[in-house]
């Protein structure tokens, strides 16, 4: 009992102060880096995109699903072109 107590003790020391700093997190504007811009306007354009703007994902990149999935197992209807292998 007290072997366990022992090990749980260095543990917890390590352990408590990384939980208390997870939640030590700063929200605000996203901006470059100091001495830094952001990256040039896109060909045919006079403006620079702003950051918020570059860390929107693009439809393409992440596409929405529209195949339902099955949620159960079905019998499969007969496919006529489910052909077996000549020879």
């Amino acid at each position: 009992m007290r072997r366990q107590i022992a090990l749980s003790l260095p543990l917890a020391l390590i352990l408590a102060p990384m939980a208390l700093l997870t939640g030590c997190g700063q929200k605000g504007d996203l901006m470059p880096a100091a001495g830094k811009q952001l990256p040039v306007a896109p060909y045919g354009r006079e403006e620079r995109p702003k950051a918020d703007k570059l860390l929107q994902v693009p439809t393409q990149a992440a596409p929405e699903r529209s195949v339902e999935l099955r949620k159960r197992s079905e019998e499969r209807e007969d496919d006529p072109f489910d052909l077996p292998p000549e020879g």
